[in-house]
């Protein structure tokens, strides 16, 4: 088929690549012509494993390409997906400026039958918005149909997500646009969920709301984990057994981040409001999530007396592994506290360095995670990166000023560890 992707960002780029990679011909429109640019150059502005190299493949085959003008990615395609940003507002609400904007152009530019696919993490009733502002801007009465494809990709799988979904969610309202997307996605062979557009627009909110409350509550355990002298992962791990609940999203830790659960989480809280209905369960959930950073922070300053001129290494800015994404990232809270606090903080990730730069001004950034570690008074592990599971402890510990590791994720087994002279502080692991 014929696809445009408006928006290049996260999800618009990946979703285009992996749909060129299915041997459509896909036109990626951004308002950034810096970015277009970088594309058409084979760069990719984002860190995503796999993303790169998939980009320039199908470049080289002219499935992909990227463009600034949103005129011909709509005259050069009959689907066209919206997947430009929804940040949210000081309220908590969504912006949806550019959805709307991006809506107003492609009725503007319009020649002839169009299928828009909403895929940014919009509230309900935007889809509704989406088509009354195209029946308002097109011209000579072209038809159209409008459908909400939520998207499910996590940052450092994105493609695998994308490839291999667990559902696909079309809210559809017309039987050609039904027929339409049906084809589209299925050389994928993954399940398929029809539903109205409203249904469609509540689920991505309520998958996200659903496994943050998941995190909450697995990090509230750990406070009383830590009180009674239990493991949060023995806990987790016997919850997790049972199928009802399942072992994802069981895992303690310093609290979540990223582009999604706290945007979606207070867009979800702010559509509730809007109808009527006050989500306290949802504000426990925001509320604990917050008070886990500050848990933590505590659990540090509680070891070390005090932070003021302590020089403290920190390995894993980006909120999650296989990203160098930032957003909300409870490790730069951290940093920022540290420093507020007087230590002096040396820091190291994989691949989010050049992005935390702006982020975290008076911390000290290193070219590896040794460089990070030596002479400091305190080790935390702040982000779960599969090179901080094997290191050389032995090493570490002669290069440490003090042999004290905060493991902010739960990677490791505190016993040999302790057994080599490390102070091991765990979350939930039953430490005080």
């Amino acid at each position: 088929m014929n696809i445009s992707i408006i928006g290049a960002g996260y999800v618009g780029l990946v979703t285009g690549t992996c749909f060129a990679e299915l041997g459509n011909n896909v036109i990626c429109a951004d308002s950034d012509s810096k970015k277009v640019s970088l594309l058409n150059k084979g760069a990719v502005p984002i860190y995503e494993p796999g993303l790169e190299e998939l980009v320039r493949k199908n470049r080289e085959n002219k499935r992909l390409k990227f463009t600034s003008n949103i005129r011909s990615a709509v005259r050069g395609s009959e689907v066209i997906f919206i997947a430009v940003g929804t940040p949210p507002l000081e309220n908590g609400e969504a912006d949806l400026t550019g959805i709307e904007n991006v809506a107003r152009s492609i009725a503007q530019n319009m020649d002839g039958y169009r299928l828009i696919v909403e895929k940014s993490t919009v509230p309900v009733e935007t889809c509704a918005w989406v088509k009354k502002t195209i029946a308002t801007y097109v011209k000579k009465g072209h038809k159209f149909d409008v459908v909400s494809n939520p998207e499910f990709l996590r940052e450092g799988s994105a493609i695998n997500d994308f490839t291999r979904p667990d559902r696909i969610i079309l809210g559809v309202e017309s039987s050609k646009a039904r027929r339409i997307m049906s084809s589209l996605y299925q050389p994928l062979n993954r399940p398929i969920l029809f539903t109205n557009i409203k249904s469609a627009e509540l689920i991505k909110h309520a998958s996200n709301a659903f496994l943050a409350t998941k995190i909450s509550f697995i990090n509230a355990i750990s406070r009383i984990c830590d009180k009674v002298g239990a493991d949060v992962e023995e806990v987790a791990q016997g919850m997790g057994l049972d199928s009802r609940i399942g072992r994802h999203f069981l895992r303690a830790g310093i609290g979540y981040g990223g582009s999604c659960f706290p945007k979606d989480l207070e867009a979800f809280i702010s559509i509730a409001e809007k109808i009527g209905y006050d989500f306290q369960i949802l504000k426990a959930v925001r509320n604990t999530n917050e008070e886990q950073k500050k848990f933590v922070l505590q659990k540090i300053k509680d070891e070390l007396w005090i932070v003021k001129d302590k020089t403290i290494a920190v390995l894993g800015l980006a909120f999650k592994p296989d990203t160098d994404d930032l957003r909300n990232a409870p490790s730069v809270d951290l940093v920022n506290s540290l420093l507020q606090d007087g230590a002096r903080v040396r820091v190291y990730d994989p691949k989010a360095m050049s992005r935390a730069k702006d982020l975290l001004q008076n911390a000290v950034f290193c070219k590896d995670l040794y460089h990070a570690s030596k002479g400091a008074d305190c080790l935390i592990v702040a982000t779960e990166w599969n090179e901080f599971k094997e290191l050389d402890f032995v090493k570490l510990k002669k290069m440490l000023r003090r042999p004290l590791l905060v493991d902010a994720r739960n990677i490791y087994d505190p016993r040999p560890l302790r057994k080599l002279g490390f102070s091991y502080i765990g979350v939930g692991k039953g430490n005080g």
